[in-house]
């Protein structure tokens, strides 16, 4: 039976091709513009799965979204890192010099920022999402128009990409979750990585001896950050991912924790993937499985 995948954004965003590199075989998307809409796609029965973005190299982790997650019924069962290009794209025949505005995603166009000072006549208008904002251009026919997207978007709606890779920082990368009621069995032998969220006791010293605890138990602690308790002044609940040698490490250390630790929410234990994938790859899945379907 084919999985459908709850993504941020319209055919051809980048969790859309986030999802082609994780799940690798043909999929139906439910797209969803706001992120909460991609849990409850998941939790009403609508998704199987849902791909989240959770943090950028370049501008860090998206609190929000972490919340969202800790909030919910799912559970992280995997993750993918994957190079973000942004590529100018216009309607056929549209050249820099026609375009008189480019729209997309606001992050997209902090990431592309350099590049327009090339273009001052150009204005800069932002949208809700990379690939809505070419879709927008095709179905409106709208000349003198860009969008800043994936490679992928242009395929799926027709544009010309007038200029490729215009990101300022061509080490540009986002980590995806992959969210789900249930994950694979996970092989006893390989790391794992465990998203937590966590309260320490509010007292001097409590978080440092935490991390002296999972230092001592030799987790690597690879991101750690701290948002308000809601209803507690000057309280925090930290999210933290911590690697571990295996699962049985990790149930062993998590459950230690749980002794010292005012609150601990554990959001899911997954197999760590460090390999940063280029998004060349899931651009020709997705532009393979478009032509097979017109």
């Amino acid at each position: 039976m084919k999985k459908t995948i709850a993504i941020q954004g319209i055919r051809g965003a980048f969790h859309h091709e986030a999802a082609a590199l994780f799940f690798h075989d043909e999929f139906d998307i439910l797209e969803c513009l706001h992120f909460q809409e991609l849990i409850d796609g998941v939790e009403s029965g609508v998704a199987t799965q849902a791909v989240m973005a959770v943090e950028n190299s370049l501008v860090g982790s998206m609190l929000p979204n972490l919340a969202i997650i800790r909030k919910s019924t799912l559970h992280i069962v995997g993750e993918i890192y994957m190079r973000i290009s942004q590529n100018l794209m216009a309607l056929p025949g549209e050249s820099l010099s026609s375009l008189r505005e480019v729209h997309s995603h606001p992050m997209a166009i902090m990431q592309c920022e350099r590049f327009f000072h090339q273009y001052p006549g150009i204005r800069l208008v932002e949208s809700a999402d990379t690939a809505l904002s070419a879709s927008e251009i095709k179905k409106n026919n709208l000349h003198g128009i860009g969008a800043i997207a994936s490679e992928a978007a242009a395929t799926i709606y027709g544009l010309e990409i007038l200029s490729p890779s215009i990101e300022t920082n061509k080490k540009n990368y986002t980590r995806f979750l992959i969210l789900g009621h249930n994950g694979k069995s996970i092989d006893p032998s390989i790391p794992v990585k465990a998203s937590v969220a966590f309260v320490a006791p509010h007292v001097p010293g409590s978080l440092a001896a935490i991390l002296q605890q999972l230092a001592q138990a030799d987790v690597n602690l690879s991101m750690v950050q701290s948002l308000p308790l809601v209803g507690a002044n000057w309280e925090y609940i930290f999210h933290a991912d911590m690697i571990f040698h295996d699962i049985a490490h990790a149930r062993g250390v998590i459950s230690e924790l749980r002794k010292t630790l005012q609150a601990i929410w554990v959001m899911g234990i997954y197999p760590t993937s460090p390999e940063i994938t280029d998004n060349k790859e899931s651009a020709r899945f997705i532009k393979e499985t478009h032509l097979e379907n017109q």
